[in-house]
Formats: structure tokens, C-alpha cells, sequence
């Protein structure tokens, strides 16, 4: 076995070690070695206890690139819990492959909010106006996070036909201040 072989292997094992602080450089270190093999113990991760893991696997995930969207998407459709959603959609969007937009589409109507909220970000990030449609419909979402994370990504997309739908969902916020704000944000960004 060659040293970088046995560098990964120390590397997955530790991703297990009881030190947060271990398990998060182990994942970076996972990700800067750009192995495939350290993709699925990357995605176990996202059920890492700490967030911190759990976020640096998704951007190890990301540095690893293209390798990693299938296995990344099948986590996506078999998750349960939500947090291997969430991360998951934080390395698709990292990882910048537009083919996976309408993955990430899916995921809007999610039944966990974070969820959503992260995949409203994800889309915006990613700049495909294919998420147009589905990030308007996300602006009446229950979860006031989701609705504002549809917001900011709408403004990030920056296409004009998003003004109307902003402008009704500004006058709908009757009394919140911060949403009213971040409309008008969203709405500079696609007056540009």
C-alpha cells in the first residue's frame, strides 16, 4: 500500500475519532486528496453530531468534484432525517454541475425547512434560471427562512421577470421589516 492510500485510510478512520477537531481536519484532508474513495465516508459524515464536520464534508464533497454528484444525489433521494439533505445540497452547489438543478428543484418542496432554505440558497448561488419558477413559488413557503432564502437566491439570479412576484410578496409581508429589506435588496441586485 502506497502512502497516499494509507494517508486516506488514516484519514476515513479518523473521521470516527472522538476529537471534533480531528474528524474536521480529516474530512478536509479527504477532500484536498481528491480520492473518490473518500466519498461515501464524506457523505456518512453529514450525520457527523458537530455541524462543523458535517459542513466541512460537504465542502471536502465539493473539492472532490464531479465524482461525487451521483453518489451525492442517491443521498439526497434516500435521505430521511434532513441533514444529509441539507449538506448534501451544500456540496451540488459547491461542486457547481448544472446538471444537478433540478435535483435540487426537488428539494424545495422537502418537508423539512432547512432543507428547503438550503436548497432556495443553492439555487441562487448556482445563478440557472431554470430555478425561476420554482424559487417564485417558494416565496409564499410556511417557513419564513425558506421564504427569505427565496428572496435572496431570486435576487441572485437577477432575471427581471422575478420584480412582479417580489414586489406581491414585499406587500404581503405587512409589518417585517427585515423581509421588506431583503426585497428590496433582491430587488436592486436585478434593477442593476
Amino acid at each position: 500500500m502506497n502512502d497516499e492510500n494509507k494517508s486516506l485510510e488514516n484519514s476515513i478512520m479518523d473521521l470516527n475519532n472522538d476529537d471534533v477537531e480531528i474528524r474536521k481536519k480529516a474530512a478536509e484532508e479527504i477532500g484536498k486528496s481528491g480520492d473518490f474513495n473518500g466519498i461515501e465516508p464524506l457523505i456518512e459524515a453529514f450525520n457527523d453530531e458537530n455541524p462543523e464536520v458535517r459542513f466541512q464534508a460537504a465542502k471536502s464533497l465539493g473539492l472532490i468534484g464531479k465524482p461525487a454528484v451521483t453518489p451525492l444525489i442517491n443521498a439526497l433521494k434516500s435521505d430521511k432525517n434532513g441533514n444529509i439533505k441539507k449538506y448534501a445540497t451544500l456540496a451540488l452547489k459547491d461542486i457547481g454541475d448544472t446538471s444537478v438543478v433540478n435535483n435540487l428543484i426537488e428539494v424545495l418542496d422537502d418537508e423539512n425547512f432547512a432543507v428547503r432554505k438550503f436548497a432556495a440558497k443553492s439555487l441562487g448561488e448556482m445563478g440557472d434560471k431554470k430555478a425561476l419558477n420554482p424559487l417564485i413559488e417558494t416565496l409564499t413557503d410556511e417557513d419564513w427562512g425558506v421564504r427569505m432564502a427565496a428572496l435572496k437566491a431570486l435576487g441572485d439570479l437577477g432575471d427581471e421577470r422575478a420584480v412582479d412576484p417580489i414586489k406581491k410578496a414585499r406587500r404581503a409581508a405587512r409589518g417585517d421589516k427585515d423581509f421588506k429589506k431583503v426585497a428590496n435588496k433582491a430587488l436592486k441586485k436585478i434593477n442593476k
